[in-house]
């Protein structure tokens, strides 16, 4: 694990022209990200009571007005529908079965917009909202329409809000927290040069248990590895606890696709415009090598694999290491059915996913050719139309 807390920082203060000197190395990513994808949880949005805060959504939309002052583009990843929903109601308690929720969701998200769109308004920006579905973006033509979508409307100065469609969405509304932030993860991929804002209800990634004594929040993680990712386990069951862990790992995805990402408190002062002026708040995960071409990000985390194939440790370390495409002599098994095309999941003999790519062959054409050199391919099916199972331009490793 290489990090560093909040105690080892240099010291920053404030010019006249409203930026600060001597910015941290790590944090200039920051205020170079042309793009920011800023996603805020329920809590954030939310009064003790668990009902809509209009002050609270106030805030953050003239904290959004100013970041596009700096000259940032950004879009807004919203939670709190059902919360609005809950407000306009007078619920006093969320409610439990699906279908209620689903109509409390579809009620609170006309509000919810509403309130967005006044604040807005009165500093001369229009909200437009865009309800999306994980599925959706399955689909890579579904994937390029959203996008064109978000850019034009960025052209336009307009604030995208987007929010997973409650009404529809099964699993956002099964647990409550986990979606949202991969979705957010999934519109940052679709920009190039963007940096995802997570607000949360915690200050950042803690160095142990927040609850002990001396727990410090972590000022930037280089890599996210499995010290990291132990951070948000429980020590006896091993299980990851919360909404941190859904949140690692989309801060995950983003920082292995040539990206930036933060976690930081959502009622701190003015922290997205203390974030693009290069202040140590949150923690920062610091990109992974360079940016991804779209076409590998979708790969890697908008599409949803059908299967799975397990590769030795040759196959796993020429992927990891040296760029190259999987061939059939470094397969294992074969996990699962799919077919030609398909996007699949490359494991390794633990089974932990180390890739995904765009298969060239059906599962049932590779457990036939597994373990084969390319040349024997078309003795075995009648015909080699790949050397590749999975070409390296269609791998995506994660």
């Amino acid at each position: 694990m290489t990090h560093r807390d909040q105690n080892g920082l240099k010291n920053k203060g404030l010019q006249s022209d409203g930026h600060y000197r001597n910015v941290d190395s790590e944090r200039q990513v920051l205020i170079d990200s042309a793009t920011w994808i800023v996603k805020v949880g329920s809590r954030s949005l939310t009064d003790d009571a668990g009902r809509l805060d209009p002050d609270q959504i106030a805030n953050l939309a003239t904290q959004l007005v100013a970041l596009t002052q700096l000259g940032k583009q950004v879009v807004l990843v919203s939670s709190g529908a059902v919360a609005s929903g809950m407000g306009k109601l007078g619920l006093a308690s969320r409610p439990s079965d699906l279908a209620t929720l689903q109509a409390v969701a579809a009620i609170g998200q006309t509000h919810l917009i509403q309130v967005y769109e006044q604040t807005f308004s009165a500093h001369g920006k229009h909200a437009a909202q865009i309800l999306l579905t994980a599925a959706e973006l399955d689909d890579r033509v579904a994937y390029l329409n959203v996008r064109n979508t978000l850019l034009r409307l960025l052209e336009m100065e307009a604030i995208p809000i987007i929010n997973e469609n409650d009404s529809v969405a099964v699993d956002e509304l099964k647990t409550t927290f986990g979606d949202n932030d991969r979705l957010a993860g999934m519109v940052a991929g679709l920009f190039h040069a963007s940096s995802l804002i997570i607000l949360s209800d915690v200050r950042g990634l803690y160095d142990r248990d927040p609850r002990d004594a001396g727990a410090m929040v972590l000022s930037s993680v280089q890599r996210i590895d499995e010290s990291i990712e132990d951070l948000v386990r429980d020590r006896k069951t091993g299980i990851s606890k919360g909404g941190m862990a859904s949140k690692i790992t989309t801060a995950k995805f983003v920082t292995h696709s040539g990206q930036s990402a933060v976690i930081a408190w959502g009622r701190e002062p003015d922290v997205l415009l203390r974030l693009a002026k290069g202040e140590n708040l949150g923690t920062l995960f610091l990109p992974q090598g360079k940016t991804l071409a779209s076409r590998k990000r979708w790969i890697g985390f908008s599409t949803q694999p059908s299967g799975s194939v397990v590769v030795d440790d040759g196959a796993a370390a020429a992927m990891k290491g040296g760029g190259r495409s999987l061939l059939a002599i470094g397969i294992s098994d074969v996990e699962g059915d799919f077919g030609e095309g398909e996007v699949v999941s490359v494991v390794n003999r633990e089974r932990v996913e180390i890739a995904r790519g765009l298969s060239n062959y059906s599962s049932n054409q590779i457990r036939m050719i597994r373990g084969c050199r390319s040349d024997r391919i078309a003795q075995i099916l009648g015909q080699c139309p790949y050397d590749e199972v999975i070409h390296r331009d269609n791998l995506a490793v994660v």
